[in-house]
């Protein structure tokens, strides 16, 4: 475990939030249920390669860098803290990797954050592609608990996600690895962070959020974070609500339709990835305060417009990150 870990670890817990750690060993061959399936590991995996920037930084706050192969699929870059612990894993791609470069480092497990790099549509892999080999798999219960319909790769909820699936998979992967201990520690810091911020802001019924991910163009519909996912988490989180009600995990939607869900705030994501020009939060703030009819957007006249890191809008634990993010950008606006 590198020392950025341990850093990281050792001030999760103080002495007034946490009581000792009693380390919990893993017992192998272990067998835990995920997604509907039944995986079993002989012992902690050593060459792990995590499909989803989710999957790699839940494996780097546990300090198991020294036991991936490699890492893929980054929205944006790693967290400042894991910066040291990123550095000593190899990237194979921040876009979709193929199943040849994930085989090619002869992983012995491949955990995966989203069902578009790991699910029964994948154009990256299945999990039957890496059961066959013996490699076993594990997939975000984030993911799965999303409901599909029609074309639609991201799914859908019917009840807002909440942390809760995240401190599962948190405590399932610390289990596979055994280091129970580390996942008690972190699930209890992200616990008191939660915690932290719904006493501080409360509820108001009147104040909404809207998350602009990003756009291929200003001409395009605009990927928003739907109403029940992590970007509904953060509204609820805040006191407030998410301006876009569907269900749908990552819902398109024009800007006439934008304009008619009229935000109380604004929050522009900041996506590194740079596939588009307005993966840039910049980009996004220049569109919403130049155009001329977007402008009129009461929110945008208030300059009640947020930046957040475009990872918190997926399951993960980002989110959290997110949250926080906007809440210290609240306090400096003039809201209604």
């Amino acid at each position: 475990m590198s020392n950025t870990s341990l850093a990281a670890l050792s001030c999760l817990c103080t002495a007034a939030l946490c009581s000792p750690l009693q380390a919990q060993q893993t017992t192998y061959p272990l067998t835990i249920e995920n997604c509907g399936q039944q995986v079993t590991f002989q012992k902690a995996p050593e060459r792990a390669v995590a499909l989803g920037q989710n999957s790699a930084e839940i494996l780097f706050l546990l300090g198991l860098e020294d036991r991936m192969a490699a890492t893929a699929f980054w929205p944006n870059e790693v967290l400042p803290e894991l910066e040291a612990a990123n550095s000593k894993v190899e990237v194979l791609t921040v876009e979709f990797p193929t199943l040849e470069a994930v085989l090619s480092k002869q992983p012995d497990f491949v955990p995966a954050m989203l069902l578009t790099l790991m699910g029964p549509d994948s154009k990256v892999a299945k999990r039957e592609d890496f059961e066959g080999l013996g490699i076993p798999t594990y997939l975000s219960p984030s993911a799965c608990s999303t409901a599909l319909e029609g074309t639609d790769a991201y799914g859908s909820r019917d009840s807002l996600w909440t942390m809760d699936l995240l401190y599962q998979e948190i405590e399932e992967l610390a289990k596979i690895f055994d280091v129970a201990d580390r996942g008690t520690a972190l699930i209890d810091d992200f616990k008191a962070r939660e915690a932290a911020l719904r006493a501080e802001f409360g509820n108001r019924e009147d104040l909404t959020f809207l998350f602009w991910f990003s756009s291929p163009s200003p001409a395009d519909d605009a990927y928003l974070g739907g109403g029940n996912g992590p970007s509904g988490y953060i509204a609820d989180i805040l006191g407030g609500s998410n301006a876009i009600t569907t269900d749908a995990e990552w819902p398109t939607l024009g800007w006439e339709g934008i304009m008619a869900a009229d935000p109380t705030v604004f929050v522009a994501a900041q996506v590194d990835r740079n596939r588009w020009d307005l993966d840039r939060a910049d980009n996004k703030i220049a569109y919403l305060t130049s155009d001329p009819t977007v402008s009129q957007m009461e929110a945008v006249k208030s300059g009640r417009i947020v930046v957040m890191s475009g990872a918190a809008m997926n399951p993960s634990i980002r989110t959290l990150y997110g949250a926080e993010e906007v809440a210290k950008q609240l306090k400096a606006l003039d809201l209604p």
